[in-house]
């Protein structure tokens, strides 16, 4: 048992080692008798370089230099591979004229997808640019999104009529909020508060602003830290420098329009109440977009404008991704009553406690976590391991009381 607990230290003790976020705390309060974690498979604080034409093997382990799925773009977006690059120790999204009249642009998505809990946040800087800058979560059937940093640098509109010329309502504020779709017929729900913060605000707006004693500030000056934790389907916390700025808790704030009904028939259906809330597994993206109600308005860049690659680009420092987990030191008894078989395994493994588990989470033998499975409610269950390759594993398996134990297994 001693030497389970030296592999989980181990595990990881090697994710933030020299990381760029080390010494900053994370703002959210990841709940009683648990600690952060850090995944590192979602985690990157680009300190390597990955060309736009060629990015080479340590980006393509965690993302994708394109959006989730084959989507080109919103609006007058064409998104581009080679619109995104990681150089100078950061994650850079440019934008550039295509044609007459469209934007080519970056556009980046995590491999993986992730669910609740997890704290999510980048430290990033805008474009002086009236484009869209976009720090998000999207499930991959594009039916709930969270948007942890959606942004409007510039504060001039040269290609716009005089009414829309002056954009500073939208480059002094910061969108953070989420959606909740049905695709057919298409349509679309988001919280659409406005308001000030104050780091702890009702009624929880979702355009934020940030004033430095002479004026609200310009979210394009200068790097800032925008995150979210999403505690569980109906409870969303954002955050900016480290500091709540707004939330939405309850399922009234999340989907009062019962589209996460979870029955596809009965989805915006109000007499109808099987609402899950934001309880699918994410994508994380980065994405630059000239959208379509803004160019509609005539609100879109100038070729003079996007001829100024540094105005026209998204830089991320870093991400970080977080999940709680728990201190409660390993239940000897737990670990001793726990059956799992058979070992070695193919496709399957079943688990077999005197207690019910709550946590399933498989790892290689190098700490990566590569399988987890949340809120199991029972004593006996199921793991479906056909997607991993043969080796060896760590498996821990966590009840419903807080308490652990690690397992060793093999895949034939």
């Amino acid at each position: 048992m001693k030497k389970t607990i030296l592999l989980f230290i181990t595990f990881y003790s090697f994710s933030s080692f020299a990381q760029d976020w080390v010494g900053i705390p994370v703002p959210a309060d990841p709940g009683t008798g648990n600690e952060w974690v850090l995944e590192d498979n979602f985690s990157d604080d680009f300190n390597y370089s990955a060309p736009a034409e060629n990015k080479g093997t340590t980006f393509r382990a965690k993302w994708d230099d394109f959006y989730h799925n084959a989507w080109q773009g919103p609006g007058l977006t064409t998104w581009e591979r080679n619109h995104s690059m990681v150089e100078g120790g950061e994650l850079k999204l440019i934008a550039t004229r295509y044609l007459s009249n469209r934007v080519n642009a970056g556009a980046v998505h995590s491999e993986g997808v992730i669910g609740y809990p997890v704290y999510v946040e980048i430290r990033a800087k805008i474009m002086n640019s009236v484009l869209a800058n976009g720090g998000w979560m999207l499930s991959p059937d594009d039916t709930q999104e969270i948007d942890f940093m959606e942004a409007y640098g510039s504060s001039q509109c040269n290609n716009c009529p005089p009414n829309e010329q002056d954009q500073s309502w939208f480059a002094q504020r910061m969108h953070m909020s989420h959606h909740v779709f049905i695709r057919n017929p298409f349509s679309d729900w988001q919280p659409s508060e406005f308001g000030s913060n104050t780091g702890n605000p009702a009624p929880s707006p979702t355009w934020i602003t940030r004033n430095d004693g002479s004026g609200n500030i310009y979210w394009k000056d200068d790097y800032h830290r925008y995150g979210v934790y999403w505690q569980d389907p109906t409870h969303l916390y954002y955050y900016i420098d480290g500091v709540l700025v707004t939330q939405r808790v309850g399922m009234e704030r999340i989907d009062p329009v019962h589209y996460t009904n979870a029955d596809l028939a009965d989805a915006g259906n109000t007499s109808v109440d099987t609402r899950t809330g934001l309880n699918k597994d994410m994508h994380i993206l980065f994405t630059v977009e000239d959208q379509d109600w803004r160019s509609n308005n005539a609100v879109t860049p100038t070729d003079a404008e996007l001829s100024n690659t540094d105005d026209h680009t998204l830089n991320i420092d870093w991400i970080r991704v977080y999940k709680p987990q728990s201190t409660t030191a390993i239940d000897e008894e737990f670990a001793r009553n726990l059956q799992i078989f058979p070992n070695p395994f193919n496709d399957q493994i079943q688990l077999r406690a005197n207690v019910q588990l709550k946590r399933v989470e498989v790892y290689t033998v190098d700490g990566n976590k590569v399988w987890e499975e949340d809120g199991i409610q029972r004593s006996n269950h199921t793991i479906s391991t056909d997607h991993l390759s043969a080796g060896l594993y760590f498996i821990k398996i966590e009840h419903v009381d807080g308490g652990w134990a690690f397992k060793k297994v093999i895949k034939e």
